[in-house]
């Protein structure tokens, strides 16, 4: 076995092979505190000749067991890859893809399972490096090796690595992969912080990240892996000269069409006619001809903006498309808003909810709610194409995610809107930028729904070629852009700054200098598409008719076992009875949520009545329960009731209590007494006028043990559910530090 290990952050990085999984091409063992993984990565022995890209999978899988957690339902297993496993699986992929050679097209598959977790040391870091480790010591080409790191920000110090305490006071989280000269991938939100924060909190990261790699270097030299040879890349001159007479000045032409339809159409009647052309002098050569069409295509599009700064829809570098916005666009929604920029159009709605509507979500280290949660769906239309409709995609799952974490830091507290949020983006179509656009959708939806933000968050995805000593940085980019160029690189943020950020590259880094110009001029890009919005929507309006409205109460927590009931009968009962949500939490917190007004009030003074400290004098309008020989059991409010002695009925003498009341009759009482034991003595006789020249009758035996005064059963005791059955409601609230649910 060979293993290294470094210090970061006060703790011990190990990696270590030749221990488990040693038929694997390269497997490592990486472990951070007691959180521990296992990569392992293969590739096929035959090539794929069918493909022009390189089929590279990712997968990364928590297991309950790694956490001492049986997995929740029923199979008892874990089932498909949860929302945060997709994330982690695309934080690996996108830092890793770049870096196998162009020609290399054989199958490969990297696996990384979590084994063990501390819950304070997050496992999605340790995958890229693992990845990175594995491939380095295997026989798979490769150029790394590259390294991930976590970086937050407390109280203007960076931490490496925090733990998930450490970052709940964090300003800044950031997943940073990078070589050993400089950044290939980032992800992260902020909230709202200049772009020079940003750049420092890289530069930050960046030290780890060589430390990080220097410890890979050591194993492979260790290990001496001997890596299978890159395929060469057959090329037939003869058929390139043909191509490049047979296209003649047609590209040129193609790439300045800017309706991005009529240029698709056009470029594949281009693949068409110069296949068909060289079909009888080039036998079977129809893929090596589209091979060389897009080469020439890509060529034509860097050179002609790195040339002239006009990009193919007759925009400058930094221009931006033009925008639409439409705001309650749909009727019924709570709110709404179509967006279009280009020709990239988001739907975006926004849907108010209960606490009800919490997203509840299992993980091998901890149990949470969400109360607020962004989704993004990417339709096959929306491209012009037809395509499978089913399950959530990876990219869908990791747009909404960013386009979700751009927009938290300006929701309000919950205390000031408690409501679950729900936001959804559908894409009509799209020309690039698509989760920008959702970005800029989703904060106009939301105050289109009343929801009172802070400010808007405008997003925009940026751009580059770069060519040697020349490079172009590109505003607003168009799918041909991102497709063409070497980086995409979408910002999210205020007027005053950055709330969210993703770098993805297709060249192995680019310098510092570079990222800084492109942050400023994502900078004047953002506050551009701000202007626009706040022109179409510049304060939160009225929330819905159609939305529920709610109510929050405080009660003391000692009263919560008397408001839920045996069971839950109470709080059930109070549900049914005015078809509203009412949820308590631990703390005494009751939120009741519905959309009549009305009835909202009507369980709001139920709840108020149930958990009222009861004090003598007081005046109630109860319902007759139960009938004794010695008087008569009178709910006051639900739950509690209390004896209306048969002395107390009237103020003549009642011989039978039937002659007063029966079961189910209304009867308005008075708290005349309550004793020792918190049982209730009620009085109707109280309320009544006391007949001229009353004389006082003598008194009757008051028996205090006669059957059904158990003051605990009056008062609805304690146990049951606090919602009502539907799940209690804890924690997941925007207030709260938001980093404890990433990891």
């Amino acid at each position: 076995m060979i293993k290294r290990e470094i210090e970061i952050n006060g703790k011990t990085l190990r990696i270590s092979t030749g221990q488990v999984a040693k038929q694997a091409a390269g497997s490592v063992l990486v472990s951070y505190g007691e959180t521990t993984i296992i990569a392992a990565v293969n590739a096929a022995k035959e090539m794929r000749e069918d493909i022009d890209f390189f089929p590279l999978q990712v997968e990364y899988r928590e297991r309950h067991y790694a956490g001492g957690k049986i997995p929740g339902g029923f199979f008892k297993r874990e089932a498909r890859p949860a929302e945060r496993e997709i994330l982690t699986c695309r934080l690996t992929d996108r830092p890793i893809r770049p870096l196998f050679p162009k020609s290399f097209k054989y199958e490969t598959q990297g696996i990384i399972t979590v084994l063990s977790t501390d819950g304070e040391n997050p496992a999605d870091v340790l995958a890229g490096v693992g990845a990175s480790a594995a491939l380095m010591i295997s026989n798979i080409p490769w150029n790394g090796p590259i390294a991930t790191v976590r970086v937050a920000r407390v109280d203007d110090n960076f931490i490496v690595n925090p733990t998930k305490e450490e970052m709940e006071d964090s300003s800044l989280e950031l997943v940073v992969s990078g070589n050993s000269e400089t950044i290939v991938m980032v992800e992260g939100e902020a909230d709202v912080i200049p772009e020079n924060v940003f750049v420092d909190a890289l530069k930050f990261a960046h030290e780890d990240i060589k430390k990080i790699i220097a410890m890979q270097e050591e194993i492979v030299a260790e290990v001496k892996p001997e890596k299978r040879e890159i395929p060469e890349e057959e090329s037939n001159k003869d058929l390139a000269v043909a191509v490049e007479k047979s296209l003649g000045a047609e590209v040129e032409r193609i790439i300045q069409i800017g309706d991005k339809q009529e240029r698709e159409t056009a470029t594949k009647e281009l693949h068409d006619n110069t296949a068909a052309a060289m079909a009888e002098e080039f036998p079977e050569s129809e893929k090596e001809v589209k091979g060389l069409v897009n080469d020439k295509f890509k060529a034509a599009f860097r050179e002609r903006v790195l040339e002239t700064g006009v990009r193919s829809d007759g925009r400058g570098t930094t221009d931006i498309r033009d925008i639409t916005i439409e705001p309650a666009f749909l009727p019924r929604t709570h709110g709404s808003v179509l967006f279009t920029r280009g020709e990239t159009q988001a739907l975006v709605v926004t849907t108010l909810g209960s606490k009800r509507d919490e997203q509840i979500i299992d993980s091998m280290d901890e149990d949470y709610k969400k109360n607020y949660y962004l989704h993004y769906n990417f339709p096959p239309y929306c491209v012009g194409e037809v395509g499978r409709v089913g399950f959530t995609s990876r990219r869908e799952v990791g747009h909404g995610n960013l386009a979700e974490r751009s927009l938290k830091p300006v929701l309000p507290d919950y205390e000031e809107f408690p409501y679950t949020v729900r936001v959804v983006s559908e894409i009509m179509e799209s020309n690039g930028s698509s989760s920008m656009a959702s970005v800029c959708g989703g904060s106009l939806a939301l105050m289109d729904a009343g929801c009172p933000l802070k400010e808007h968050v405008a997003g925009i995805a940026m751009g580059l070629i770069l060519d040697g000593k020349r490079h172009a940085v590109l505003s607003d980019i168009l799918g041909a852009e991102d497709h063409l160029g070497d980086m995409d690189f979408k910002v999210a943020g205020t007027k005053d700054g950055i709330s969210a950020i993703q770098l993805d590259l297709k060249i192995e880094g680019i310098s510092f200098e570079l990222l800084e110009e492109a942050l400023e001029q994502a900078r004047l890009g953002r506050l551009h598409i701000l202007e626009k919005m706040n022109e179409a929507l510049s304060k939160p309006g009225e929330i819905s008719d159609y939305a529920p409205k709610i109510i929050t109460l405080s009660i003391n927590p000692e009263k919560i076992g008397g408001l839920i009931g045996p069971g839950g009968k109470i709080i059930k009962k109070i549900i049914a009875d005015t078809e509203c949500d009412v949820n308590v939490d631990d703390d005494g917190t009751v939120t009741i949520a519905g959309v009549d007004k009305v009835r909202l009030e009507e369980a709001a003074e139920i709840v108020k009545a149930v958990t009222l400290e009861p004090e003598v004098g007081m005046e109630f309008d109860g319902i007759v329960t139960r009938m004794m020989t010695f008087g008569a059991f009178v709910e006051i409010v639900p739950g509690k009731e209390g004896l209306v002695h048969i002395s107390e009925m009237d103020w003549k003498r009642t011989e039978r209590v039937e002659d007063v009341c029966k079961t189910g009759d209304a009867m308005r009482v008075k708290l005349i007494k309550v004793d020792d034991q918190g049982r209730l003595d009620l009085s109707r006789k109280a309320l009544l006028d006391k007949p001229e020249g009353y004389v006082e009758p003598p008194p009757r035996s008051r028996d205090r043990n006669r059957g059904g005064r158990g003051g605990g059963s009056r008062f609805g005791g304690g146990g049951g559910r606090r919602d009502g059955g539907r799940g209690r409601s804890d924690g997941g609230h925007r207030d709260r530090p938001v980093r404890k649910k990433r990891f």
